[in-house]
């Protein structure tokens, strides 16, 4: 069970810095890769909270005793 903890804990803490890139690219505050069709659209910026919210969550289980 201690391996299972520590994939969620890992993909959980992936999940939440690409959710953050995808935020930050969504809000046009991030501009990495300059050509990305990402910049400005906030419907990234929503698709980042969500997968924020799912990374804390997983974290949050991983966590969890």
């Amino acid at each position: 069970m201690g391996a299972l903890k520590g994939i969620m804990a890992i993909v959980g803490v992936a999940m939440i810095l690409v959710g953050g890139l995808w935020a930050l690219q969504g809000l046009d505050i991030v501009r990495w890769p300059a050509s990305s069709f990402m910049l400005g659209d906030t419907v990234w910026t929503r698709n980042g909270v969500v997968t924020m919210v799912v990374g804390a969550v997983l974290v949050w289980f991983a966590r969890k005793t």
